[in-house]
């Protein structure tokens, strides 16, 4: 299908680049795929962190979620949420290089081990990991 999406890419402004760079970057392990400064003060940087898929729930789906992971309303419109391979291991690398963490590694009925964070770039993440 030629208008098919090839790529998602979730832009983020934030008020600490280089903070939110070493954490996404040197922290979580995403990979670097291009960086770019510009002469007026101008600077991206463009992170891999795997496939991309986009979740659309409605708010009850939101609260059911919140709930199970958490035990209140807490997201946000906009939570990213990164599958990873040891949800344990990860949360506590991600905690020590400066995310909040908001509930710990959490078994949900969809059997996944989830858990929750406020991190850099004023973002609250979601890392998971399917069991």
């Amino acid at each position: 299908m030629a208008g098919r999406p090839l790529q998602m890419r979730l832009v983020v402004e934030v008020d600490d680049y280089d903070e939110a760079v070493r954490f996404y970057r040197d922290v979580l392990g995403a990979t670097e795929e291009l960086q770019v400064h510009g002469e007026g003060g101008e600077k991206v940087t463009i992170l891999d962190v795997g496939r991309a898929t986009l979740e659309l729930s409605n708010r009850e789906q939101v609260e059911m979620i919140d709930d199970v992971e958490v035990g209140s309303r807490v997201a946000p419109r906009l939570r990213v949420a990164f599958e990873v391979a040891d949800v344990a291991t990860a949360t506590e690398r991600l905690v020590d290089g400066g995310a909040e963490l908001v509930a710990p590694p959490t078994r949900t009925p969809w059997d996944s081990l989830n858990a929750r964070l406020e991190a850099p770039a004023d973002l609250q993440l979601t890392l998971f990991q399917e069991l």
